[in-house]
């Protein structure tokens, strides 16, 4: 199965039941207006923590017909991001979304030692991109939490980058481990990372998935610009998710995509018990609504 447009998960999404997804500190214009779009489409049942009269007063301003019960009270935005991780950790609800809540206080609920969603490795960034210079949706990670990963960290970003795929009924999805050259460089930690990482998935340690590095961007997603330098892979010019080796690449990469490469963008955390939507501020609401249909596609 190969996804070309964001729309393809929207669609996966309706063939599901619809996910019941709570949102911490909901008393945000972008983040209803995404929701409503996605209730309306039915893909979700939301529920709403944080302050109930400015959600009803926002809500009403975007025609969002809300239910009553549907909106949980609660004016502090930590302990609002408290109680739908608890939602979450009771099985009340599928998905996890932050509102207008700060990202080190939304993350320290999601964390928690005791009380937390973590899984046993990280929790990473995957943004889901479609562009027009590319010919399927192809994935970025880490461009938000991971700054500088060593090998055991970069194995659980890939890991939850292959569950994220998986999930789409990618069977091997194709990852590639980019840096700024494509052969292995003793000076360069990275390409070692990358060729060890390549190592062990061909060794069946990292499962699920076919991987090759180091890549530079231009032969991850050009079979031409591989093709050049003699590089023969299953993964070079049609990777579905590019890894980046500390977080200004991923960042940059993000964001370079996004602002000036024409690219639409749908952004979910993983490697908690479920997914988190987790927008900035800058994302759109047709992003944020994006972001919806790609952790209700997941379920």
């Amino acid at each position: 199965m190969v996804l070309t447009k964001l729309n393809d998960l929207v669609e996966i999404a309706k063939n599901k039941k619809k996910v019941k997804i709570a949102v911490a500190a909901a008393e945000d214009k972008n983040v209803l207006e995404a929701v409503k779009n996605a209730y309306e489409k039915e893909l979700i049942e939301p529920i709403l923590i944080g302050n109930k009269e400015k959600i009803l007063e926002i809500s009403k301003n975007i025609n969002f017909d809300i239910k009553n019960d549907s909106i949980i009270d609660e004016c502090n935005p930590i302990l609002s991001s408290k109680k739908a991780v608890e939602l979450i950790k009771n099985k009340k609800a599928d998905v996890l979304m932050k509102g207008l809540v700060q990202t080190a206080d939304f993350l320290r609920e999601v964390l928690h030692n005791e009380t937390g969603i973590r899984k046993n490795g990280v929790l990473s960034h995957i943004g889901i991109f479609e562009t027009p210079f590319y010919h399927k949706l192809i994935g970025v990670t880490d461009a938000a939490l991971n700054i500088a990963p060593n090998i055991k960290e970069k194995i659980e970003i890939i890991k939850n980058g292959v569950e994220l795929f998986n999930k789409l009924d990618y069977k091997l999805p194709k990852i590639a481990i980019i840096g700024a050259v494509e052969v292995v460089n003793p000076k360069m930690q990275t390409t070692i990372d990358a060729a060890m990482l390549t190592m062990m998935n061909k060794r069946n340690q990292i499962k699920n998935c076919i991987i090759d590095g180091p890549l530079a961007l231009d032969n991850a997603v050009s079979k031409e610009a591989a093709a050049h330098k003699g590089i023969a892979s299953e993964v070079a010019g049609d990777t579905d998710l590019i890894v980046a080796p500390y977080i200004e690449v991923g960042n940059v990469l993000y964001k370079s995509m996004n602002f000036i490469g024409g690219a639409k963008v749908a952004a979910v955390l993983m490697g908690a018990k479920v997914p988190i939507v987790l927008t900035s501020r800058a994302d759109s609401e047709e992003s944020k609504f994006y972001s919806i249909a790609l952790a209700s596609a997941m379920d």
